[in-house]
């Protein structure tokens, strides 16, 4: 009986560069999908936290213009006035911030 011979095949140089090129690319594709993920949910979680910041500092002005809006009142300019023995003249007020 003959022995088969057995015949080698050699890769180009284009061949070992694509094969290269396609092992890399198998594993730095997950690797990125993975580092690009976990940026993404860091920028959500820094969004959320950025969020509650701006309905606290929201809620915040609303109080405080509530409480301007009581400052300025009628009654309460009427009251402060008479409180420190003042004349309530209306062509002598001026609102600032208007």
């Amino acid at each position: 009986m003959k022995a088969k011979k057995t015949k080698k095949y050699k890769l180009l140089k284009g061949e070992k560069f694509m094969y290269c090129l396609l092992v890399m690319m198998i594993l730095i594709v997950p690797i990125f999908n993975v580092f690009t993920s976990s940026l993404l949910s860091e920028s959500n979680t820094e969004l959320e936290r950025l969020k509650n910041k701006i309905n606290t500092q929201e809620l915040t002005n609303q109080a405080l213009n509530m409480q301007i809006d009581e400052l300025t009142s009628l009654d309460n300019i009427e009251a402060i006035a008479e409180e420190y023995s003042l004349s309530y003249n209306n062509s002598n007020i001026k609102s600032i911030g208007e």
